[in-house]
């Protein structure tokens, strides 16, 4: 076998917690009653010669961006691999345990992360590099009306979660078939598409919601397994037949059905197969912060607040944010980062380049940086590598709105208006360098 020779090898494994497990998304207080489908781990490894990389796809909410980075660090000595070379994304489904710890949506679950998370991560990326085998690629991309953008206009002006039938959403459905390079034989399906989780609605039903459908009837046609990794969310909802993008478990069935048909239609449209190449850059992004706010308007904000304890998602973000900025006020204003640093992992596999955002990012974001990359496939992913709420494209700002709101309010210094800008500007010059 040459040294240069481009392998793949993955593996499965269960994630689901107990029946009475709480769920993430919506309310802190939401406890699981039965389970409509089970949560999986997902990991795809990739080795040529000095090179690798493991993906991991889990399908849960959020990640926290500590716990993330604990889980990079378990699943790269688990696979052999740097932690920066990791790329460990969130489904995204609101059906889960939480795994996030945002202010206002609840603590992590740390039994659940403990007695199954970590354990499932271990297993499948140990198993991902055991499988390890020479492997050819193919591609193809479909369009799908699974999204809608979901920040509905109303006459008022208001901006809330439902569907804008004239709103951004990237209808791209991509396709990465890996298979071995000796008998043919399929190692995984790689399915990426921008969507929500959220076609099960404030349920009690533990479920991958509609991209669980989706992958296992792409995995029952061609017997391979298959895995899903979610790409710009940060705006785009299930397209419902209710006219909504929440509902219940038989939206998920509904809306799942329809992805399933449209993986289906994308394996059937897969080009030739190619020998894989694989490139990696660990690297840092950075953006700058914003500095506080005058102290007056924090200070009147904050005392309008007379029920903090009770409050909870955004109601109790935007609290946090203003006594936050109070608690700087009064400590003296001290010296803050200016910058917000991330480590991410740009991956390139053939004719695709992966590129990870530890945030919901609009649709807008991902549809720019491929139309300027010069890879035939740029996949961004949402919710990879940590998690720090929604990233706007800096066009919608103007119209507020939840996601506008959660990005302004989830620290004392948000990042700047301009940020989608910015990581567009660095993830090119990064992806130049690979090309």
């Amino acid at each position: 076998m040459s040294d240069c020779c481009f392998l793949a090898g993955a593996a499965k494994a269960d994630i689901t917690p107990e029946v009475g497990t709480l769920l993430y998304g919506y309310r802190p207080d939401s406890v699981s009653t039965s389970v409509h489908d089970p949560l999986e781990a997902t990991a795809v490894m990739f080795r040529q010669g000095d090179s690798s990389a493991l993906f991991i796809s889990l399908s849960v909410g959020d990640l926290g961006t500590a716990l993330a980075d604990e889980l990079r660090d378990i699943a790269g000595k688990a696979a052999g691999t740097a932690s920066g070379n990791v790329v460990i994304a969130a489904t995204h489904t609101h059906s889960a345990p939480n795994v996030s710890g945002m202010e206002g949506w609840g603590d992590i679950d740390r039994p659940y992360v403990d007695s199954i998370l970590i354990p499932a991560v271990k297993k499948c990326s140990a198993a991902a590099l055991a499988s390890l085998a020479p492997a050819e690629l193919a591609f193809s991309t479909v369009r799908s009306e699974v999204g809608i953008n979901r920040r509905q206009q109303f006459p008022d002006g208001f901006i809330g979660l439902g569907q804008n039938p004239w709103g951004c959403f990237d209808p791209t459905l991509t396709l990465i078939a890996i298979r071995r390079k000796t008998d043919k034989k399929g190692i995984v399906n790689m399915l990426h598409y921008g969507c929500h989780g959220t076609a099960a609605g404030d349920n009690r039903e533990i479920t991958r919601d509609w991209p669980g459908v989706m992958t296992d009837r792409l995995e029952k046609e061609t017997g391979v397994l298959t895995g899903f990794w979610n790409g710009a969310i940060g705006d785009v909802g299930p397209r419902l037949s209710n006219g909504r993008t929440t509902g219940n478990i038989s939206y998920v069935e509904e809306l799942g059905a329809i992805a399933g048909d449209d993986a289906v239609r994308a394996y059937k449209a897969l080009g030739e197969y190619s020998d894989g190449l694989l490139k990696v850059i660990p690297c840092l992004i950075s953006l700058p912060r914003k500095p506080l706010p005058p102290y007056e308007d924090a200070r009147a904000a904050l005392d309008s607040y007379k029920e903090p304890e009770k409050l909870i998602n955004i109601s109790r973000l935007t609290y946090a944010y203003y006594k936050a900025v109070c608690d700087e006020y009064a400590a003296g204003c001290p010296d803050y980062e200016r910058e917000f640093t991330y480590p991410a992992a740009v991956v390139a596999i053939g004719e695709a380049v992966f590129v990870p955002f530890p945030f919901e990012i609009f649709s807008e974001i991902s549809m720019r940086l491929r139309a300027y990359s010069p890879f035939p496939h740029t996949l961004c992913l949402s919710n990879a590598n940590g998690y720090n709420a929604y990233l706007p494209s800096q066009d919608q700002f103007v119209r507020g709105g939840y996601e506008v709101a959660c990005f302004r309010f989830s620290d004392a210094h948000p990042l700047a208006d301009n940020s989608d800008q910015l990581l567009i500007d660095r993830n090119l010059e990064i992806i130049s360098k690979m090309f």
